[in-house]
């Protein structure tokens, strides 16, 4: 079960990564990251639909990401179906001691029947 919970968590890491990546790459003006280190507009080179994609990415990856968190935890759950049974003591722990009972008032003893 380590194994799963490792790849899971791995994969949800990356995705998320990319997602990041994704969404800091948009502007919603029309730039992005494309037009600052570019310099030039995505029409010059054919790419007009970019950001289609970049849309399409968003939603894509942000979809698993949702969808590898439930997953992940719907298999990763310890289900708690079993009640824990009702331990009795054993005779293993220590005797319970009395104190000895102390009277106020003299002991007498029956006579003796003869």
């Amino acid at each position: 079960m380590g194994t799963v919970f490792t790849l899971f968590m791995v994969l949800i890491m990356i995705l998320s990564v990319l997602l990041v990546i994704i969404i800091m790459a948009q502007n919603p003006k029309g730039g992005g990251l494309s037009g600052t280190f570019g310099g030039t507009s995505p029409a010059q080179f054919g790419v007009q639909r970019t950001n289609d994609f970049m849309e399409n990415a968003t939603w894509t990856l942000g979809a698993l990401v949702i969808i590898l968190i439930i997953v992940s935890v719907v298999i990763t759950a310890k289900p708690s179906n079993h009640i824990p049974a009702q331990t009795t003591p054993t005779n293993q722990s220590a005797p319970v001691q009395t104190a000895p009972v102390k009277t106020t008032a003299p002991i007498q003893q029956a006579p003796a029947k003869k």
